[in-house]
Parts: C-alpha cells; structure tokens; sequence
C-alpha cells in the first residue's frame, strides 16, 4: 500500500473506532509498517487539518471525530479531473486559496484507481502564471465575510486614488478573473465592490456588520447582472438571498472598480 492509500485508510480506520481510540502499535500492526512510519503519517494528516486527536494515559490512543469530517466520497475519472482543473485556479488573489489548498491534499489522499490517474494526469498537464495577491489582506477578508464583522480598508482605485474605508462586507464577486469584496461602505454611504488586489491593507474593527442584499448592493453597477453560479447551487438553501434576520438593506447601487 503506497503512502497516499494508506492515509486515507488511516482516516477511515480512525472513523470506524469512533471513541475508541487506537493505539500507534495497533495501527502498525493493522497497515504492516513501522511505529514510526505511523507517527508520520498522524503527524501529516494534523497539519493538513484532519482533526485526529491523541488521547494521553491508561486506555488513550489516536482517534477522529466523525462530525468534524465527510464520510468517503467516490468520484469519477471525469469529476476528479473538474476538480484539478478547478483547483488549479485559485492562487494567491483568490479567496480562501489556503483552504482550498488543504482541500486538494485531502481530496488528492481520498482518491483511488481511475480517478486518481485520471487528476494526476491532468495536474501534471496544467500551468499558471502567478498573480499579485497580498495574503494577510485576504484572510483578513474571508475572516470578515464569514464572521460579520466589519472592516477597515485602505484602497487604491484603478486611478491611483488611496483611500481609507470603513465596510461591512456582504459577500464576493468574481467577474473576468478578478475577484471583488462588495460591501456597504460606512464612509461613503452606499454600496461599494473594491476589487481584492487593490485593498493595500484590512483590519477588523471588532464591530458585527449589519446583513446586506447582495443583489440590491449591486444595483445599478457593473455587476447588476451578476448571478449566483450554477455548480454552488446544492450548497445554499431556499431561504437565502434574503436578509438573514429580515432587515431590509439599504437599496443603494454598487460601484464596482474597473479591472
């Protein structure tokens, strides 16, 4: 059993034990390696955001808590291959980039037969040219998004104008291969799309945001035709894009920046 192989059956026999934990010798035993090719192999699939635990002492062990993970997936040659090429695609001017990483390795070490030939087939056959993206500005920016809190920004405009904002963040848009945090600017008083490439600098304030309408932000701006993408469908439900807690948002029209 290669290593990829044996990673994914470690996580699927640390599944099974559920609060049971395991033992590194039964594990050894169990895979037909070294107590230490073991450790590794825990020690790897921690720092790739598995969340297996040891527990110290008398009866402890390793172990996995089955609500913090997906249960097996199996994918075709085709879907593996989509999501390669998707992957591919985020670099570090794309949000959640980081995650997105961690998401391959986790995929990439699930993957058996023709759908992994299939994904390192095409990974080997895929190139990128590296764009500009501050890393500390877009963690910042997905911590914001998926907190509701509100940001301070410091933002230069496709003139070359700087300027400094205080936004409430109401969600993405990604349109010709940028990506735009569009958001309702306090120091302007409207909807705003500041594209991510061009925010120099974000801190949050510690202030909670107030919900906003995507859509209504972006009426009347570059991005009013803007729709959510088919492939996130499963992923959202029948009550959103409404306002979470029923209050109305401020129907003022976004100004998206020219790329």
């Amino acid at each position: 059993m290669n290593r990829t192989a044996r990673l994914y059956a470690l996580v699927e026999e640390l599944r099974a034990a559920r609060r049971r934990p395991l033992t590194v010798t039964a594990l050894a035993a169990r895979f037909e390696v070294s107590a230490r090719t073991v450790q590794r192999d825990l020690q790897a699939l921690m720092e790739a955001g598995v969340p297996v635990r040891c527990v110290p002492g008398r009866g402890g062990g390793w172990s996995i808590d089955p609500e913090m993970t997906l249960p097996p997936i199996h994918l075709t040659a085709e879907e593996a291959s989509a999501l390669t090429a998707v992957l591919a695609a985020s670099d570090a001017s794309t949000p959640y980039a980081g995650a997105a990483r961690t998401a391959a390795q986790k995929i990439a070490a699930s993957m058996t037969g023709p759908a992994s030939a299939a994904a390192r087939r095409l990974a080997a056959r895929i190139v990128t040219v590296p764009t500009r993206g501050d890393a500390a500005v877009r963690s910042v920016v997905e911590r914001a998004l998926a907190d509701a809190m509100v940001l301070r920004l410091s933002y230069t405009d496709a003139a070359g104008n700087a300027s400094d904002r205080v936004v409430e963040p109401a969600g993405l848009l990604t349109a010709d291969g940028r990506w735009y945090l569009i958001a309702w600017c306090r120091t302007r008083r409207a909807g705003r799309g500041f594209r991510l490439d061009r925010i120099t600098a974000a801190a949050l304030t510690g202030d909670r945001a107030r919900p906003h309408d995507l859509t209504e932000l972006l009426l009347g701006s570059a991005g009013a035709d803007a729709v959510r993408p088919a492939a996130l469908a499963p992923l959202t439900t029948s009550g959103e894009g409404t306002n979470r807690r029923g209050t109305e948002s401020s129907g003022r029209p976004c100004r998206t920046s020219a790329p």
